[in-house]
């Protein structure tokens, strides 16, 4: 079962971490492959350290026959001026945020070599700021590698989306040591965990032998009684954050996160921000935009999510999404002899629902205490969905899988939820739906608006559309109320804003990109024709060339470039 809203991934859908899986599955060697292989085989539930989770179950997804869906145009009944506009705050600084803003970091070695760390105070409540209630957030950083400090270019903060993802761990693991060698010797590398994940005062919601059962719950029930588990697992699960983060739960909004990047901008001594954000990132950039226009350095927003949707219509996008994703992987892996789905893409998805539904009448034995349900065969094969480099451990898992092994497809999951091989969760998903449950209101408050649902949601996807309308009724049972609302962001008056797109995209369709570049004042979409969730430094030389040549020289792409290698 899912617990995120998903990439908003955003949100939506079921799941989340591009963090989420990056897999090996061509087997073809790439730092990319080998590591998320490394992970997965070692099952220790961790993300590979690529960006983009966007988990799904609180948000919502396009249908297919949708504008938007598959077509790049906006889905659904969203039009441009239904959204108010997010509104700058003001120039001066209020007096009782003095003292954050004038804090200097302490660093110290930390994790991998070569990344320094300090702890940034920020207030609770930036309405109502107590020294009492002050947060500690985790930041890391890795000095620039050039030589020259004086062609050093400041900071670029990055973040890998969620939300939920450590960035942090992002930047040790993977940003810090993996982005273009140029950027890296002209910036300092800088990541901050948001407030209420990972590092930083980290939400928690249940046990790890809870959040296993969880996990396990049916997500397509059949009648009253399996309805009535679902409804009361969210609930407890709602329950769970409620008691165990007390009144962190309410201030975990992703415009407290900005307002902390900026706090963070300042201790850094950058007199403007210059951040590279993936899926929900794009969010969290785009919102940091909308609220400090004038201290917009260099933005790079990659797997955009579009701020003026609502929940419902996010979840029906984002489960069009992925089922665009898995129109790819099946026309892919039908081409081969040995396709688990048969030789018939047509057919494919056929095959797969053939599958969950034999796991819903009887779990798979996987060689250990935990069974393969439904709802954890959906997951793992929603996570491959996120990157096409894990198709092949995909097609691995269902062949197992059809054969009555539920061990691979489990795996895929396992990592999805960020479970390690002792039965551990990290925080992500707890995170997830806290942050994605104050951001907008719920997609759904009850079974019967998620019944009446599901026929768009099937529209939008067949074979997931089921299981991710009732992953939308997360946030219906959430005790803290939402705080935000959907919101067009112009960021009037800021620099050339980069927004990257990726045409299938799974998690942050297409049209999510057009939308938020043209609402930005100042926003460029730059194009990648592809398969896969977010495109900067995912192998295409076009893309890396144009968002290098932006962050290094100021110079966006030209209008309307695509890239297509």
């Amino acid at each position: 079962m899912d617990s995120s809203r998903l990439l908003r991934t955003s949100g939506t859908a079921i799941a989340t971490a591009a963090l989420l899986i990056s897999g090996c599955a061509l087997g073809n060697g790439s730092p990319r492959a080998t590591a998320a292989a490394r992970a997965y085989d070692a099952g220790d539930g961790r993300s590979s350290g690529f960006p983009g989770f966007e988990g799904f179950g609180s948000y919502g997804a396009g249908a297919a026959g949708v504008p938007g869906a598959a077509d790049g145009s906006p889905g659904g009944p969203y039009r441009k001026g239904d959204a108010p506009t997010l509104t700058p705050l003001p120039g001066a600084l209020p007096p009782a945020l003095r003292r954050y803003y004038g804090q200097k970091l302490t660093w110290h070695s930390c994790g991998t070599s070569g990344f320094e760390c300090a702890t940034l105070m920020a207030p609770l409540d930036y309405d109502h700021p107590r020294e009492a209630d002050d947060l500690k957030l985790a930041v890391s950083r890795k000095k620039a590698t050039g030589a020259d400090h004086a062609k050093r270019l400041g900071s670029l903060m990055v973040n890998p989306g969620g939300p939920g993802g450590s960035a942090v761990g992002y930047l040790q693991h993977y940003a810090g040591l993996g982005y273009p060698a140029a950027v890296r010797a002209h910036y300092d590398m800088v990541a901050m965990d948001p407030r209420g994940v990972a590092g930083s005062e980290p939400v928690t919601c249940l046990s790890d032998t809870e959040m296993d059962r969880y996990t396990e719950v049916d997500q397509t029930p059949d009648d009253a009684a399996e309805t009535a588990e679902l409804v009361d697992a969210y609930t407890k699960f709602a329950d769970g954050c409620a008691s165990r983060s007390g009144k962190l739960l309410g201030h975990v909004s992703t415009i407290e996160a900005a307002r902390d990047m900026d706090v963070l901008r300042a201790a850094l001594d950058d007199d403007k921000l210059t951040y590279v954000g993936a899926s929900y990132g794009t969010f969290l950039g785009a919102t940091y935009a909308g609220l400090f226009p004038s201290r917009v350095g260099h933005l790079v927003l990659d797997g955009a999510l579009d701020p003026a949707l609502g929940s419902e219509q996010v979840n029906r996008d984002q489960t069009a999404g992925f089922q665009t994703a898995f129109a790819s992987f099946a026309e892919d892996c039908t081409r081969r002899k040995d396709c688990p789905l048969g030789p018939s893409p047509d057919r494919a998805g056929e095959r797969l629902s053939e599958l969950f539904e034999k796991t819903d009448g009887k779990p798979l034995a996987t060689g250990k205490s935990r069974k393969l349900t439904e709802s954890l065969a959906t997951t793992g094969v929603i996570s491959a969905m996120y990157d096409e480099a894990a198709w092949g451990l995909l097609r691995n898992a269902l062949k197992a899988a059809f054969l009555g092994d539920g061990g691979p497809l489990l795996k895929l999951s396992d990592a999805y939820y960020e479970r390690d091989g002792h039965g551990s969760y990290q925080n992500l998903m707890y995170a997830n739906a806290a942050v994605n449950c104050l951001d907008l209101p719920p997609a759904f408050r009850s079974p019967s608006e998620v019944r009446e649902a599901i026929p768009a949601f099937r529209k939008a996807s067949p074979v997931f559309g089921t299981a991710l309308a009732w992953a939308s009724l997360t946030c219906g049972y959430w005790s803290v109320p939402a705080t935000g609302t959907p919101h067009r962001i112009p960021a009037a008056g800021a620099a050339p804003i980069l927004v990257v797109g990726t045409t299938r995209d799974p998690a942050t369709p297409y049209g999510w990109a057009r939308s938020l570049a043209s609402q930005l004042s100042s926003g460029r979409l730059l194009t990648y024709e592809g398969d896969g969730h977010t495109a900067y430094t995912r192998g295409s030389s076009c893309i890396d060339k144009a968002v290098n040549t932006y962050l290094l020289t100021s110079t966006p792409p030209p209008a309307g470039q695509r890239c297509s290698n």
